[in-house]
């Protein structure tokens, strides 16, 4: 799938649509991917799109918002791209979006081959980047229909105490390095209220009590929003499962508002709006 990537990105830089191709190329192991930006068409066949391209690119849209860009983008990094369209970071206008039909991307090792597909791939049905200008592979016949939250409906069987002390064995695993904000395109305030000193939302200190305040205030500010890319949990460096956290929203977002966020741009999340009609169970 590369060689169609390659030809595209050199048709947009020759033609002067874009001034800069962010995509991946080979990482210096020879077998990982990393984020590449193209900006000289000389640099065009160093792009790649294999089961190694696990990052989110549109974490990088943000920094280039006024200038024109095309970005390759998974259906994950489409569902950001849509929500950041929706809470108008990005200018449409000047975004070329290359989407790549993909089948799941695999476990990262550096120096690595390893052949397991992530988790978040295996609950993934969305084969299809859900916008796109042009699009790299083949649709398939048909979706498959979502697998559904197995594992948040696993974890919801534990009692309230094996639950309590699970996700306390995690807070005293988190060392405060916000990575998983770093990775998120959902996290773009300037001033992030783990930073915010009046009023102070919660102490500096590393610490269970203060990783618990920084982890759930960052989930709830996520709910409606998370496209279930799982940059947050890649880039976590004490392997904390913050998509247990992340997926538990998103399933209760669906089941009460009828709401999965990334589908499209125009879609209000259900927590930048209100419905009179709306109700605890879901069907209003």
């Amino acid at each position: 799938m590369s060689q169609p990537i390659r030809d595209k990105a050199r048709e947009l830089l020759q033609t002067g649509k874009v001034n800069c191709v962010i995509g991946y190329e080979r990482a210096t192991d020879g077998i990982t991917a990393r984020p590449l930006f193209v900006y000289d068409v000389r640099d065009v066949d160093r792009l790649i799109f294999d089961r190694t391209c696990v990052h989110n690119l549109s974490r990088y849209l943000r920094d280039r918002r006024d200038k024109m860009t095309a970005i390759v983008a998974k259906p994950c990094d489409a569902r950001a791209i849509n929500m950041l369209l929706n809470e108008q970071q990005l200018d449409r206008q000047k975004l070329f979006i290359i989407g790549v039909v993909c089948q799941g991307v695999n476990e990262r090792c550096w120096g690595q081959t390893d052949t397991r597909q992530q988790v978040r791939c295996q609950w993934c049905r969305q084969h299809v980047p859900p916008v796109y200008d042009f699009l790299v592979g083949e649709k398939p016949a048909d979706e498959p229909p979502p697998a559904g939250f197995p594992d948040i409906e696993e974890f919801e069987k534990k009692s309230p105490a094996e639950r309590r002390a699970f996700w306390e064995e995690q807070y005293r695993a988190c060392i405060r390095c916000n990575a998983c904000r770093h990775s998120c395109p959902g996290c773009y305030c300037q001033e992030c209220f783990a930073e915010n000193l009046d009023p102070a939302w919660v102490g500096i200190r590393i610490a269970p009590a203060e990783s618990q305040i920084w982890n759930l205030v960052r989930a709830f500010h996520l709910s409606g929003r998370c496209v279930d890319c799982g940059a947050c949990e890649q880039a976590c460096p004490v392997n904390i499962p913050l998509m247990l956290l992340n997926r538990k929203l998103q399933k209760d977002g669906i089941k009460f508002f009828g709401f999965e966020p990334g589908l499209s741009a125009e879609a209000v999340p259900p927590f930048a709006t209100f419905k009179k009609d709306e109700s605890p169970g879901g069907e209003g």
